[in-house]
């Protein structure tokens, strides 16, 4: 299994208009061969000390694929091209971690 965890970092304000193109598009990818889970996900408010958060502006996109090939035909699949177009503008930086199990 491949994990992946993405952070996105959104221009100022623009983390709702990206996240509503995210979920739009999440149909597609979960109807994906290989697809475990794609989901985004934020800050949960009040867990203090305990938590370092990733801000206002940002998402974290938690998913499983069941082997790399999953992963890079979905990296390659269309709504994934057209979701890049949609919200490059939008996004003022991502960071992706492909992840096994230790």
């Amino acid at each position: 299994m491949i994990h992946v965890i993405a952070i996105i970092t959104a221009k100022p304000g623009q983390r709702d208009s990206i996240l509503a193109a995210f979920r739009a598009n999440m149909p597609a990818v979960h109807a994906e061969k290989g697809c475990i889970e794609y989901a985004p996900v934020v800050d949960t408010p009040g867990m203090g000390k305990m938590q370092t958060p990733i801000g206002a502006d940002a998402f974290m996109v938690v998913e499983k694929w069941a082997t790399a090939a999953d992963l890079a035909a979905h990296a390659a699949s269309p709504h994934m091209t057209a979701y890049g177009a949609k919200t490059k503008d939008l996004v003022a930086a991502r960071v992706i971690h492909i992840l096994s199990p230790a």
